[in-house]
């Protein structure tokens, strides 16, 4: 490519001159940014069956339809549907979108939905957002082959991107066959803001190509418009707008009568967390820790044999949420909950997927996970409204504003270090009447805030393209 050259300014160069020349450079750059990625995801592209087929291995749902994730697609072109397309990454965020869909599906009552994922977990929750006449897939590689495949195959009247799954091909090839796609629920850290200040050039290409944001909060709208993101308007957050499970709240609250010690969680661990547990653990009195009945529940399900591991290790008896009962992990009827008889020194292992509502609803107190090492934390806003109380480490920075509110609701207690979650947890279970009060302000706090999903679909139509 010929290196371009942009000329001193003398008296002969008229303004417009100048601003057409900067405009190109800027434009020329941009390209040649673009075609780099390009290259790279590409390359990347020819190694990602691999790295599924190791990932299947732990996870089968990995191994399914992987020539989706390549935008190649068996069968005709289904673009004569009139698809609304939504993709939800993972399990939180499919779980998140259910509110979405139902209020997308009232707007749009004649469309069909197209669910895309990017994991396993998230495409085995999806499952139950489907009716006849939808489809699920992958969120292809961001490829230029592979996004406009999948373009080309469904033709979705518009796409809505949950959260933060912003990818440039995505949103430029959108912008290319005119597919008005918008980020809802969207956050962005400060964190994340100066990671994606790195590679400016990109980051605004693709913010600036979406058709429009909802913003969680007016701190993440602040930090999406300056990464050239036109935002819509600041809602809230749709996670306040889940729907719990009724039966496996039931099988939970049953589970916890029937337990007679209170019982603690360490929610959605992470690496590294579980030996932290254990060492807090080590140091309480005697008394204290066998007053408690323990339970783990790690954030992702192949490090179950780990975490087991580690447990067995430091000399606790290890009780497997799947070997309970198979009729109560069918949730057939709650009342048939039959959890292992509490023993001293035995913990038990959430290696389950799906139910975490049952185990917050288990739960008094649950200590969340990702936030004692520097991984940004978890939601716990589906804890909340179980009534579950949570206790939250130092690093919550992925939930800025949630951690703040359940503070600030008696929700929620923030500490410096996992010996100080546990001892918290501890003092928390010892006083009843404070716990209940806990309890309640909790399920207030998540009342108090629902209604985004809709408020988010009513700022959609706003784009000509939705009418």
């Amino acid at each position: 490519m010929k290196p371009l050259v942009l000329p001193l300014c003398t008296n002969s160069c008229s303004t417009k001159r100048l601003k057409l020349q900067v405009s190109y450079l800027l434009s020329a750059r941009r390209r040649l940014v673009l075609l780099s990625y390009q290259i790279v995801m590409r390359a990347l592209q020819l190694v990602l069956p691999i790295k599924l087929a190791k990932r299947a291995r732990q996870e089968p749902g990995y191994a399914w339809h992987v020539s989706a994730r390549m935008g190649r697609y068996s069968g005709p072109s289904v673009s004569h549907h009139p698809w609304m397309w939504v993709h939800a990454v993972s399990l939180g965020e499919t779980r998140a979108s259910a509110a979405l869909v139902a209020a997308l599906r009232v707007a749009h009552p004649h469309v069909k939905l197209l669910l895309t994922h990017g994991t396993a977990t998230g495409l085995q929750a999806g499952k139950d957002l489907l009716r006849d006449g939808d489809q699920q897939t992958w969120l292809p590689w961001d490829s230029a082959s592979a996004v406009n495949g999948f373009l080309k195959h469904y033709k979705p009247r518009f796409g809505v991107l949950m959260e933060t799954e912003v990818w440039p091909q995505l949103c430029l090839s959108c912008v290319a066959q005119q597919v008005p796609l918008f980020v809802v629920n969207a956050r962005m850290s400060q964190r994340s803001l100066e990671k994606a200040q790195r590679l400016v050039t990109l980051s605004h290409m693709a913010f600036g190509a979406l058709a429009g944001v909802v913003a969680q909060t007016n701190d993440d709208a602040q930090r999406l418009a300056v990464l050239g993101a036109n935002v819509l308007g600041v809602v809230g957050n749709i996670k306040f707008d889940m729907q719990l499970n009724d039966v496996q709240v039931a099988s939970g609250v049953n589970a916890a009568q029937r337990t007679d010690k209170p019982i603690v969680m360490l929610a959605s661990s992470r690496s590294g967390e579980e030996v932290l547990w254990l060492q807090a653990v080590a140091q309480l009195p005697v008394a204290q820790r066998d007053a408690v009945q323990w339970m783990l529940v790690p954030r992702h399900p192949q490090r179950v044999d780990e975490v087991d591991g580690l447990l067995r290790q430091a000399g606790w008896q290890v009780s497997k949420r799947s070997q309970w009962q198979a009729t109560d992990r069918l949730h057939t009827d709650p009342t048939r909950c039959h959890v292992p008889a509490p023993d001293i020194r035995s913990v038990w292992l959430g290696d389950t997927l799906g139910e975490m509502a049952m185990y917050y609803a288990m739960s008094q107190v649950a200590v969340l996970g990702g936030s004692f090492e520097p991984l940004g934390g978890q939601n716990l806003i589906e804890a909340a409204a179980c009534g579950c109380v949570v206790v939250a480490g130092p690093h919550t920075f992925n939930f800025v504003q949630a951690t703040e509110q359940a503070i600030q609701a008696q929700a929620c207690v923030r500490v410096e270090n996992m010996a100080g979650a546990v001892k918290m947890a501890v003092e928390l279970v010892a006083n009843e009447k404070g716990l209940q009060d806990r309890s309640k302000a909790a399920k207030a706090w998540i009342e108090n805030h629902r209604g985004a999903a809709v408020r988010t679909v009513g700022l959609l139509p706003h784009s000509p393209a939705l009418q």
